[in-house]
């Protein structure tokens, strides 16, 4: 059984290692192909960038919260878009903006 802080009783919904809800934004299917390797805002500020993401939603890519820009969370404020992944090579790294956390 598992209480909520008012008492009542819920069922729990954990991830796979039990610590944290389950992320449901995980289970949005890829909406389109990432767009072009670069962000092109920093492209337009003259600045660079650490790491690159794309939106699971549209494919939009943008830099990621370690770069300047900070263009990705940029756009998850614009759009609501939840879930944005690394552009390298056989990574599963995603991140869920919504829950502030990798899922």
């Amino acid at each position: 059984m598992t209480l909520n802080v008012d008492g009542i009783e819920v069922s729990a919904r954990g991830s796979l290692n039990g610590q944290a809800p389950r992320c449901e934004h995980i289970d949005i299917p890829p909406g389109a192909e990432h767009g072009p390797l670069q962000c092109a805002e920093c492209l337009v500020a003259g600045l660079s960038w650490t790491r690159l993401l794309a939106c699971l939603t549209c494919g939009r890519v943008a830099c990621s919260d370690d770069s300047p820009g900070r263009h990705a969370r940029e756009h998850y404020r614009e759009t609501d878009h939840p879930v944005a992944t690394a552009l390298e090579p056989d990574t599963t790294w995603r991140w869920c903006y919504v829950h502030e956390r990798t899922v």
